[in-house]
């Protein structure tokens, strides 16, 4: 028998047979079938059956990330093996001498410099296979270093997680790599370099629980498991089963913790977008092509021409106005929709996101009314609850950072009035959201789109210039609500909405917003991309008007604008009597 094996004797060809099937094959932990290495290698180390992603080396890693495969390694610091003398079933030595034979690398951390979508970057990878990415001095030495040596190049840092947490045979001294981590990345924010932390399969324990959640943007690799406890640990702590989605991806990004979720064929382009906002590239206009959707407008509607500023209202309202996904897919090039208050929640009432408005690296923030019957349920009628307003305040702070200009469509009846807006807080969201607004330090545009409704309006209303689409309305209640309340009768809701002065040219005349942008004559309904192009022209004019400015002087100066509101508004002027 050619591969036969005799008793006390060595079979060479065996062993070479074996060491060449384990080449060419390898077993799948998550569904246990033998994948053909190849495939699994072409499948970016994707178990082809069943989608689950095994975790790749820190070499594979740098050659799908960086342009041409095209990378340098950064020499890491070393430090000393074992402090405490620590053994358990066998010394903490043997367990580092076995991981670095297997592995081929010192410790868990391997860092290199390269080139991504043209953006010179440094990418820190923390290895699941060594000692299941566990952190202790060496790796937390390493982060570090890797840190600082993007600081000095002043070149953006992606920071690849996989790991089971602290290295317990360390103790103290790898608890303490949480504290130094993170002085270490605030010094990133400081020196406002980007810094975006990719979450791969596993990530657990001090990791997550220090500079992985720290980013300004978090990827989660689509199939991880992320967490701080396990979830055997803590099914067993709270006596129930835990539902089967729990720790995952998805979940997490549910759950507000995650930018977006996204394949590992697709990292690549997706970090090349990222990176290009980020370190503030720029782009030739987009050609803005928008097919209006059909719909008959000469149908007539309940309620028009009751009073020309009800008409208003009526037209704000039209269901095939566009909202704030349609601006973005129509004006904003390279759209990236980052996700989630770091807090509880994604709340799709609420979006933003990076991309380019005519060319121009922004921030941009909306709330979303949805169009089916599904998209309104699911963005809540554009009604934010408190994680959507926790939602824009990030990317406030994400604009200030990187001096990017903030562009705001609001569109909503108002913030959601519910249970559990009111149990996390909704007041003090809308007030936090009007505060940050007014004091953070980059140019900020915001424009009604449609709706402008109390405070859930000017929650992400307050910038240095403030603009109105011509037929768009803003009040502090529906006019219908007004007349209930006022009048005791909601038919008076045409009168109402002429007494509250809502429309674009009463807020003009008030002082309350800088321009008027006109719609197409039928109304933005009619005519999309003549609507789309006309704003997305008067944005960048404000924006570029701003950008002369010093971001230090923009705080101030939009808050004087906003003190002086309303002290010298004469709309009707009474007869004064005096009495006798």
């Amino acid at each position: 028998m050619l591969f036969g094996k005799k008793s006390g004797i060595k079979n060479r060809n065996r062993d070479r047979y074996d060491r060449v099937r384990r080449l060419m094959w390898i077993k799948c932990e998550s569904c246990g079938r033998l994948v053909y290495y190849k495939d699994y290698k072409d499948n970016k180390y994707i178990c082809p059956r069943c989608n689950r992603a095994f975790i790749m080396t820190p070499k594979q890693r740098f050659d799908m990330f960086f342009d041409n495969k095209n990378w340098e390694k950064f020499s890491l610091p070393i430090v000393s093996d074992d402090p405490l003398k620590f053994t358990d079933r066998v010394s903490y030595k043997e367990r580092l001498v076995d991981a670095r034979n297997e592995t081929g690398s010192h410790d868990a951390i391997t860092t290199a410099d390269g080139v991504i979508g043209g953006i010179k970057t440094t990418v820190c990878v923390l290895n699941g296979d060594f000692m299941m990415g566990s952190m202790g001095r060496a790796a937390g030495d390493g982060i570090i270093a890797s840190i600082e040596h993007a600081i000095e190049l002043k070149q953006p840092f992606i920071m690849v997680t996989c790991s089971g947490g602290a290295r317990m045979q360390e103790n103290i001294l790898s608890l303490m790599q949480m504290a130094r981590t993170t002085v270490a990345v605030n010094k990133l924010h400081a020196n406002k370099i980007p810094y975006i932390v990719l979450l791969a399969d596993p990530t657990f324990g001090g990791v997550t629980a220090s500079f992985a959640m720290l980013g300004d943007i978090h990827i989660a690799e689509a199939g991880a498991r992320i967490g701080f406890a396990g979830r055997r640990v803590i099914e067993q702590n709270i006596r129930e089963k835990l539902p089967s989605n729990f720790q995952t991806a998805d979940y997490l990004y549910e759950h507000g913790m995650a930018d977006m979720v996204v394949k590992r064929e697709d990292l690549k382009p997706c970090l090349e977008k990222i990176l290009a906002v980020l370190t503030k590239q720029t782009k030739e206009p987009k050609e803005i092509t928008v097919i209006t959707p059909n719909a008959d407008h000469t149908k007539k509607i309940r309620g028009m021409g009751e009073s020309g500023a009800y008409d208003k209202v009526l037209l704000a309202r039209n269901e095939n106005r566009p909202h704030f996904l349609d601006y973005i897919e129509g004006i904003v090039e390279d759209w990236t929709y980052l996700a989630g208050d770091r807090l509880y929640a994604e709340d799709p009432a609420m979006c933003s996101g990076i991309g380019f408005w005519r060319g121009t690296p922004v921030v941009i923030i909306g709330q979303e009314k949805g169009r089916t019957i599904e998209s309104r349920q699911k963005h809540r009628f554009g009604m934010p609850n408190p994680d959507g307003y926790r939602k824009a305040q990030r990317m406030m702070k994400l604009a200030e950072k990187f001096e990017l200009p903030l562009i705001s469509l609001f569109d909503t009846a108002g913030a959601f009035a519910g249970r559990e807006g009111e149990e996390r807080g909704q007041s003090q969201a809308v007030a936090s959201s009007i505060s940050n607004g007014l004091s953070f330090k980059a140019p900020y545009v915001c424009v009604n789109v449609g709706e402008g409704g109390s405070g859930g309006a000017i929650a992400i209303g307050t910038g240095d210039r403030v603009l109105m689409l011509e037929n768009a309305i803003y009040s502090v209640i529906a006019p219908e609500s007004c007349a209930s309340i006022l009048w005791k009768d909601n038919k008076f809701k045409a009168v109402a909405a002429t007494a509250m002065k809502l429309t674009s040219r009463d807020m003009a005349e008030m002082g309350v917003i800088d321009e008027i942008i006109q719609e197409p004559s039928g109304g933005a309904h009619t005519d999309w991309q003549t609507t789309m192009q006309i704003l997305s022209k008067t944005v960048e004019k404000h924006i570029k008007e701003l950008q002369k400015i010093p971001v230090d002087e923009l705080p101030s100066r939009r808050g004087d604008k906003f003190i002086s509101m309303t002290r010298d508004v004469e709309i009707y002027k009474p007869d004064h009597k005096t009495s006798d």
